[in-house]
């Protein structure tokens, strides 16, 4: 979905603008995506499943853009992806359209600053404009931080998913459901 850019100012003075991603952006979202992953352990993916190539990730965020139902929003600071999130319809059934999942992820020097209340401020915004009625969520048990910026944001514990995860070192991980009433 296209929107209108958005700048906000950080906790440290410097400026940060939410916009909609754009094909033009793909071989950075990859270096990102490869980024994130290597960084924290509370996304789904590891650093080697990042392998999308230039065309398919130009080709998904054009078709992103084009999708009214969707939104797929970039931070940037000082000229670089801070971070992204993003909002899909959870289905074409009547009994679902009202609700859509969210997903955000921020690069760890990008973290304490104000973008993830922001980007998710501004989502909760065009998923209105969207039509959605509830935004939903996981995250890993153990993401205390993003729980607490979850629950900052409106969003309450509807349940838990046992071992969700599973690591490459056999571990496992837990998820919560927090849902977010529009």
């Amino acid at each position: 979905m296209k929107f209108e850019p958005r700048t906000i100012t950080l906790k440290d003075g410097r400026s940060c603008i939410l916009r909609p991603t754009h094909p033009d952006d793909a071989a950075e979202m990859i270096t990102y995506l490869k980024m994130i992953s290597e960084e924290t352990r509370f996304v789904l993916r590891n650093p080697d499943e990042v392998t999308y190539t230039l065309e398919q990730e130009r080709e998904i965020l054009g078709n992103l853009l084009e999708d009214q139902g969707s939104v797929m929003m970039l931070a940037v600071v000082d000229g670089q992806v801070a971070g992204n999130c993003s909002i899909n319809g959870m289905g074409n059934k009547r009994r679902i359209l009202h609700r859509c999942s969210m997903a955000i992820a921020l690069k760890k020097e990008f973290w304490n600053l104000g973008i993830g209340t922001a980007m998710i401020t501004y989502l909760t915004e065009l998923a209105k404009q969207i039509g959605f009625e509830q935004m939903e969520l996981d995250v890993v048990a153990d993401n205390e931080r993003g729980r607490k910026l979850y629950e900052k944001c409106g969003f309450v514990e509807t349940g838990r998913r046992m071992r969700a995860m599973k690591y490459d070192d056999g571990t496992y991980a837990d998820e919560i459901v927090m849902i977010k009433l529009l």
